[in-house]
């Protein structure tokens, strides 16, 4: 029960930093107008194994601080809270987003391979440090330093597949002219509902953190 809800509370937070329009957003915005859904989806399959490799180092990193340091690891936490509230902040305050600022030539309408799209997704995820800093605050602030690597990789394989289910739904959704422009047109309400659900969550377990 205690890994359950362990999983619960990472998959809570998780959710809402996955709808947060980012780097990988825009990718697989792109994708979706230029070369179609399927070239879409691809792309957000690799960004789920990117974040299982952004997951692994996390996990095999904070099991050698909490062997060296519990006061260190205490830190850590504290700055995880403090970041996930400047993520919610951030979004809060960020516009809505824009298809009609993408620009479309035709050497990007050329086809594409799925092999190409997998690459792209990985080396987009990999190579941005949001993810970086985002999961080294979420394991040390909401897994218990005692909980199995074996059963924090679980939580990280259930991660990402909520990561490639939501780029495929977004696939989907820009490929739909009337349900993408209603998305669109929401932007702005939805990063604030993202942001202010962030910031909450800092907030809560910095209160929880002081009551330990």
């Amino acid at each position: 029960m205690q890994y359950f809800l362990e999983f619960l509370g990472l998959m809570a937070v998780f959710s809402i930093f996955i709808v947060v329009p980012g780097a990988d957003f825009a990718v697989i915005l792109r994708q979706s107008i230029v070369h179609g859904r399927r070239a879409a989806m691809m792309t957000g399959l690799g960004m789920g194994f990117s974040l299982l490799f952004h997951i692994s180092y996390t996990i095999l990193g904070l099991g050698l601080i909490v062997s060296k340091s519990l006061m260190l690891f205490a830190m850590i936490k504290w700055a995880g809270v403090a970041y996930l509230v400047y993520l919610g902040i951030k979004s809060f305050r960020e516009p809505g987003f824009n298809v009609n600022e993408i620009e479309v030539t035709d050497e990007d309408r050329a086809p594409i391979s799925a092999l190409k799209c997998l690459g792209m997704g990985f080396i987009t995820n990999a190579l941005n440090p949001k993810p970086v800093l985002f999961f080294l605050s979420l394991f040390s602030t909401l897994v218990h330093h005692d909980t199995p690597a074996l059963i924090q990789f679980s939580y990280g394989i259930g991660m990402a597949t909520a990561l490639v289910a939501w780029f495929a739904g977004v696939s989907t959704f820009f490929t739909v002219k009337p349900i993408r422009d209603r998305f669109i047109a929401s932007g702005r309400w939805f990063n604030r509902i993202t942001g202010a659900a962030l910031v909450g969550f800092g907030f809560r377990l910095a209160l929880a953190r002081a009551a330990d």
